[in-house]
């Protein structure tokens, strides 16, 4: 049974019911369903609106799926296989210029890319999926294999599927198997300058 989460203020449910399991059921996903996920990552906001996010993607049943799958590191591969949809979100490291710039290194194209990722999430927890997002995968390999232009970068890989009973896991993964909390808001978010309280360098 899936623990409760308690927020200390109110917040929209799904924020809470989101999470990250990884016992899937194996089955189809519709291939409309995936869209509609991926058009919610489409969504997220980005600096100067360059959108520097790309979503390749391979569903269980289609031609690419075992590629995709040997991307991932074995721990990952051991239940991200049962899975119905797995997508690597990618990005564009260079800010595009334009009349008013030339092109330069993008600074946000990892932050705006999270962005993505999140309401990807979300939107899945919306249909009744789950989505787990990972970095444990071959990312050298993976922008090979992946035929990434020499500017973008492999940020993560996201499994995503209908979440299942945590038996299916190997016995390891089993007890894991459950949300996890989040820190007191009181320890993450303070009224002005960083309190020298919560400096780990002052502390040690």
């Amino acid at each position: 049974m899936q623990a409760a989460r308690t927020p200390h203020h109110p917040v929209e449910p799904i924020f809470l019911s989101r999470w990250s399991p990884r016992s899937y059921d194996a089955s189809a996903m519709p291939e409309q369903d995936l869209m509609t996920i991926l058009e919610a990552g489409r969504w997220a906001p980005s600096a100067y609106n360059v959108q520097p996010w790309r979503f390749l993607y391979a569903q269980r049943q289609d031609a690419h799926w075992s590629t995709f799958i040997s991307l991932l590191d074995p721990f990952n591969q051991q239940w991200a296989a049962e899975a119905s949809a797995l997508v690597f979100l990618v990005s564009d490291t260079v800010m595009p210029g334009d009349e008013t710039r030339p092109d330069a290194v993008s600074h946000y194209n990892s932050f705006d890319s999270g962005a993505a990722w999140a309401q990807i999430a979300l939107q899945a927890t919306a249909l009744g999926y789950a989505a787990h997002a990972m970095a444990g995968l071959a990312f050298d390999r993976a922008s090979e294999v992946l035929e990434l232009p020499d500017r973008f970068k492999v940020e993560i890989g996201i499994a995503i599927g209908r979440q299942t009973d945590a038996s299916r896991l190997p016995e390891d993964l089993q007890t894991r198997e459950a949300p996890s909390d989040r820190m007191p808001l009181e320890q993450i978010s303070f009224s002005g300058p960083f309190p020298s309280r919560f400096n780990p360098i002052a502390a040690e």
